[in-house]
């Protein structure tokens, strides 16, 4: 069996009035991210993550920001094509760890169903799929709430 780990790392600005997708859930809050798609940064980290390591470049390459067709796009539909695109070669998830970093909402509440619709989306067990939610202490952008980050790393084999 031969291993492979991948990493993403995605950032939005968060804006009053926008709604809030997180691990292909909307959550209520006052504020959402802003991007081209729907700016759901937990799909967007796990795309990159599972690209990275099979080598298939990242989410930007595959689902450009200046190609319409992708504008305010569920990004539950892009972690499902990559999903697609990496067992076309020949890849399996082994397993996937998101820490989310923002300053508000709580996100311990919403952690049970963004796993439980990541792992239908991602056709994975839901015990492969960790999530956890941290602040920075009131420090950068996301301390000042004008953003949200998150990490990922994954594993896959073949």
């Amino acid at each position: 069996m031969k291993y492979r780990i991948g990493q993403g790392y995605d950032v939005h600005q968060l804006e009053e009035g926008r709604d809030f997708w997180l691990g292909g859930i909307k959550i209520p809050h006052t504020h959402g991210a802003k991007g081209h798609s729907d700016a759901d940064v937990v799909c967007h980290v796990l795309c990159d993550a599972l690209l990275g390591a099979a080598n298939m470049r990242n989410i930007g390459y595959h689902f450009s920001d200046k190609d319409p067709q992708w504008k305010g796009v569920d990004s539950k539909l892009l972690l499902a094509k990559v999903m697609e695109m990496i067992r076309e070669k020949g890849y399996e998830v082994g397993n996937v760890d998101v820490t989310v970093v923002l300053q508000e909402p709580k996100l311990n509440p919403h952690i049970p169903t963004m796993k439980e619709c990541l792992s239908k989306v991602m056709a994975i067990d839901i015990e492969d799929i960790s999530i956890k939610a941290t602040t920075s202490e009131h420090l950068g952008f996301v301390g000042k709430k004008e953003g949200i980050a998150a990490h990922c790393v994954a594993l896959i084999y073949s």
